[in-house]
């Protein structure tokens, strides 16, 4: 059956200021003073597109709430009204080529410098109280983690939700490029708004499937859909390593620790921009230990997390006390930041996040803190078939699970699991290789981030590989938890390729997977799902050892042929 997966991980707000006439079409309007067609001039000389809304008849300077994005939509007037009503000057401000701009459109590569230009702006406003706080999800989370590269004395908080990481999480995780985010690439730069019947047609799951039976490049993608030269994809593809293109994009090691500024991170277990969110939480930490870093999780997908959750997401009810409203939050934020007004009160600590399952929430000063113990599995070889072992017992004597992958075989593709349910009756484990626990002899509570170290030998010099998660309940229904999925040769430094040996014991550890808290039953099982991408819907990575967007079926030769090692292991972080 041929779907089309989509971590829906680019998408929120924007649009442009009205004119005199349709102001006065406009609700409520007389109450405002709309300022629709602000350009602000940059440094290099390009312009960026403005709206600014503040409320009538308000004399003294106020602060400002700040969104700056890529996504301009008519719509984004009520945002900057709601910030107006709520006592703030509202903005919204599009990254260059958008809305009034006459540039061209470029995503991520000046957001940092242009959005630090528009703060400028508002500083200098007679409006303006010198104050402005920044806010919004995916994109917008992105932009605001770009300002703080280049920190204006401005700007005195960020609220960044869902946040995108350039070469992080998008247009690759691990450094494996995703299919889904290419026609986002025609979303967002064949008008001045946003081109929905585009981005929404048949066509792109016709590509993904094009490409995937004839076998072609990764660069061939804009061809094969009739559109050669899509150069922000292929400049994408060539930097297929964390390397300086993407390091100028964001703060990068040590430019955390100049980071002052309170920061309100809010993500969720189920959004595809929860690897971004949770590296920025990392890294600041890292580089400034007392950094005033606040964070909110739970059961939430990408749109959740920036605003109202839903209380059925994708099959799963979610526990009553998880239903919270994250914008209201935000603006509680706001004023306690910028109107010296109360903390909110679901932030009772620096990390905040709900157990599944428990209907309860949760406060701890440190990541670390949440978890007090860890389980390790190892990837045993007992068993002469499926469904094998996740053993808490070290192996004794050395052994191996073979599996085997036919990249000239298009009749079946292994993937990883997409977040497109959280509870399913059955697993299909997409010709991965399935291990299951022994159930538990009590409830346990999981919450973190689960890790580990494959160990493998391979005949040939790369692979892109995944670990996902589940929790096989005692009424036989899995309950997604978590996943992995990276390219082996940068599993031990994303900025660096390493390529693997054939024949050679090969290790592989992994760290950046997606958080999750919950609280598994008694007599539950946790089971892992451990694959090799070679699907439609990501890059294929042939072994080679080439440049992986060059590949074509022509390289795929033999089989891949892994032994994936009984001493491989997964830690899972536990309460108890």
């Amino acid at each position: 059956m041929r779907k089309i997966f989509s971590l829906a991980l680019l998408c929120l707000i924007s649009s442009r200021q009205l004119t005199a006439q349709s102001a006065r079409q406009s609700d409520n309007t007389a109450n405002y003073i709309i300022e629709d067609s602000v350009l602000i001039k940059t440094k290099d000389g390009a312009q960026i597109s403005a709206l600014v809304v503040r409320k009538k008849g308000v004399a003294e300077p106020q602060a400002t709430i700040f969104q700056f994005t890529i996504y301009a939509r008519k719509t984004d007037i009520k945002k900057v009204k709601e910030a107006a009503d709520k006592g703030y000057v509202g903005v919204i401000a599009y990254t260059r080529g958008k809305r009034y701009s006459p540039d061209e459109v470029v995503p991520y590569e000046y957001d940092g410098e242009d959005a630090n230009t528009v703060i400028d702006w508002i500083s200098k406003q007679p409006w303006s109280n010198g104050k402005v706080g920044m806010y919004g999800g995916s994109y917008n989370g992105f932009t605001q983690w770009a300002a703080t590269k280049h920190l204006h004395p401005a700007l005195k908080t960020i609220v960044p939700s869902a946040s995108a990481a350039p070469g992080l999480d998008v247009p690759m995780t691990n450094n494996v490029v995703m299919s889904f985010v290419f026609p986002w690439t025609y979303y967002i730069s064949n008008n001045k708004f946003l081109d929905e019947t585009d981005y929404n047609g048949p066509q792109w799951g016709d590509l993904y499937w094009k490409w995937f039976e004839t076998g072609k490049s990764y660069r061939a993608l804009d061809t094969l859909v009739g559109r050669p030269g899509n150069t922000v994809f292929q400049r994408w593809l060539d930097h297929p390593a964390y390397d300086a293109y993407w390091q100028k994009m964001l703060p990068f090691k040590e430019e955390f620790s100049k980071i002052t500024i309170p920061v309100l991170t809010t993500t969720g277990y189920f959004d595809g921009g929860q690897i971004g969110a949770t590296y920025y939480l990392r890294e600041h930490l890292t580089y400034h230990p007392q950094a005033n870093h606040y964070f909110l999780i739970g059961p939430y997908g990408h749109f959740g997390s920036q605003g109202y959750p839903d209380s059925t997401y994708r099959g799963y009810k979610i526990d009553p006390v998880a239903n919270i409203p994250i914008h209201d939050i935000i603006y509680q934020w706001f004023d306690y930041i910028l109107k010296s007004g109360l903390k909110p009160a679901a932030l009772k600590d620096k990390i905040n996040y709900q157990v599944m399952g428990s209907n309860e929430w949760k406060h701890t000063p440190s990541l670390s803190k949440m978890s007090n113990d860890t389980l390790t599995f190892y990837l045993s070889n007992a068993s002469s078939k499926a469904p094998y072992r996740l053993s808490t017992q070290k192996p004794k004597k050395d052994g191996f699970v073979l599996q085997q992958v036919d990249y000239k075989d298009r009749e079946s593709y292994n993937s990883y699991y997409y977040i497109n349910n959280i509870l399913y009756d059955s697993l299909n484990a997409n010709n991965g290789l399935l291990f299951v626990s022994e159930p538990l002899t009590k409830p346990l509570e999981i919450s973190g981030c689960f890790t580990g170290e494959l160990k493998a030998i391979i005949n040939k010099k790369d692979m892109d590989c995944s670990v996902v998660l589940f929790e096989l309940m005692p009424d036989g229904r899995y309950f997604y938890l978590s996943y992995f999925m990276g390219r082996a040769s940068y599993a031990k430094d994303m900025t660096k390729r390493h390529i693997l040996t054939p024949g050679k014991k090969e290790s592989i550890p992994f760290t950046n997977t997606y958080m999750t808290s919950r609280k598994l039953s008694k007599g539950s099982k946790l089971v892992a799902i451990i694959n090799v991408n070679k699907s439609p819907f990501e890059q294929i990575n042939y072994g080679t050892g080439k440049d992986v967007n060059d590949e074509t079926i022509k390289d795929a030769n033999e089989p891949l042929q892994i032994k994936w090692l009984n001493d491989s292991y997964l830690k899972i972080p536990i309460w108890k």
